[in-house]
């Protein structure tokens, strides 16, 4: 049996890794501070053989009793509303968080997979995004608590790999929905299915002209699986190739709920990028992977996920 270690594991992926990897036998350590990430994403998970819980800040000193086999590190704070409430919070995680948990790897003999960002990208000169683009980012920006940590985290993992030949993979997350979204935590897919059940107007950042490609969680975690079993060391791009503009979305996202709401525009945010897609030939090469629920549908799952927690007391 596999024993896992999963920082981050009540947040949104966090979770759905964790019952996966129960679901596939794995003995499964989850390890959250819950600024973030909710128990009632793991709740489901409590009393099964083989998961254990630990409320614990990974930028503090990580202890682990036992062997460990794995460690997937996604602790962070991954929504703007949530890395610009927190800021120093999610540059400590990126750095002294990241650091803790090579140092645990290295004494147990650990492979690490370390979630990494689209982010690290910024706001593009090159579109579709491949692995050797280094970035637009404005290191000062208010969205730079969030890019530079990843892109900090990246360089430190590349750092063991090469100084202590730790076993390690990348993965760089492009926008991901699904169940266990937060609602209302700024990120437009929760934003807009919850706006479009209350019958509010759907917040359009801009002229809705921007970009973004969007993975259902499932998807994702096949292919961060898929990674950590035939990846390399490498960054590798997980998402879905699909483009869609903000306007595309919202009107979507009103087809399926039946909703009458209308659409109200705001400023853009400041760094806020124009466009968004991966290019996942590496995946695909790599490791045979690819997304293939379709937006309509993975929209269904979700915003059903919505409803039933409205309609919870």
């Amino acid at each position: 049996m596999e024993r896992v270690l999963v920082t981050g594991g009540a947040g949104f992926i966090g979770s759905h890794l964790c019952e996966r990897l129960l679901g596939a036998g794995a003995e499964v350590i989850c390890m959250d501070n819950l600024i973030t990430g909710s128990l009632r994403n793991i709740e489901p998970l409590f009393g099964r053989d083989g998961f254990l819980f630990v409320k614990q800040d990974v930028t503090n000193f990580i202890h682990v009793p036992g062997r460990l086999d794995t460690i997937l590190h996604f602790a962070s704070p991954a929504s703007p509303v949530d890395y610009l409430a927190h800021p120093i919070q999610t540059l400590k995680v990126g750095g002294l968080g990241t650091h803790k948990v090579l140092g645990l790897a290295r004494d147990k003999g650990a492979r690490v997979l370390m979630a990494s960002t689209s982010e690290v990208y910024g706001d593009p000169q090159e579109h579709p995004q491949r692995e050797s683009y280094w970035g637009h980012v404005n290191p000062i920006g208010p969205r730079s608590v969030y890019d530079e940590a990843k892109r900090y985290a990246e360089a430190l993992v590349m750092a063991y790999h090469r100084q202590h030949g730790l076993t390690t993979r990348i993965v760089r997350i492009f926008n991901t929905y699904g169940p266990r979204m937060r609602g209302r935590d700024g990120r437009v897919v929760p934003n807009f299915i919850l706006q479009a059940l209350h019958g509010e107007e759907l917040t359009v950042y801009g002229d809705g002209l921007q970009t973004r490609s969007f993975c259902y969680v499932d998807d994702l975690v096949d292919g961060i699986l898929a990674t950590l079993e035939r990846g390399d060391p490498e960054p590798v791009n997980l998402g879905n190739p699909n483009e869609f503009t903000m306007l595309e979305l919202a009107r979507q996202v009103l087809a399926l709920t039946g909703s009458a709401s209308r659409l109200r525009h705001e400023p853009l945010p400041v760094d806020d990028p124009r466009v968004r897609r991966p290019d996942i030939t590496r995946a695909r090469e790599l490791l045979g992977w690819e997304p293939h629920t379709q937006l309509e549908e993975g929209l269904r799952r979700t915003i059903a996920h919505f409803r039933a927690l409205e309609a919870t007391p």
